[in-house]
C-alpha cells in the first residue's frame, strides 16, 4: 500500500473530517494514487488538480522524499512508496 501524507492546507479537504495525517491506499502510479484519494475525499480534486488534470502551480509533490515532476503523474510507485503532497501558501 502506498501511504499518502497530505500538508495541514489540505488536510481540511478529508471527506471523513478525521483531519488524517496519513492515507494508505493500493496504486502502482501516482496517478493512481491521486485517483483513489479523491475517491475517498472528493472535495481534494480541486485543490489538487486544475480542470485539465494537472497538478496546480501551487502544489508540490514528493515521492520518496524527491520532488516529482508534475508532468509525470503516471510515475512509477513501489508497494510501500511514501507520498507528500502539500499547498503553498502566502500572505502578508
Amino acid at each position: 500500500m502506498a501511504k499518502v501524507t497530505l500538508g495541514s492546507a489540505l488536510r481540511r479537504w478529508i471527506s471523513d473530517g478525521s483531519d488524517l495525517e496519513r492515507l494508505e491506499f493500493p496504486a502502482t502510479t501516482l496517478e493512481q494514487l491521486l485517483q483513489a484519494l479523491f475517491a475517498h475525499s472528493p472535495s481534494l480534486r480541486g485543490y489538487v488538480l486544475d480542470e485539465h488534470g494537472r497538478a496546480r502551480h501551487h502544489v508540490a509533490l514528493f515521492v520518496d522524499g524527491e520532488v516529482v515532476d508534475k508532468q509525470q503523474l503516471s510515475r512509477p510507485l513501489a508497494a510501500n512508496a511514501e507520498v507528500y503532497i502539500m499547498q503553498a501558501l502566502s500572505g502578508g
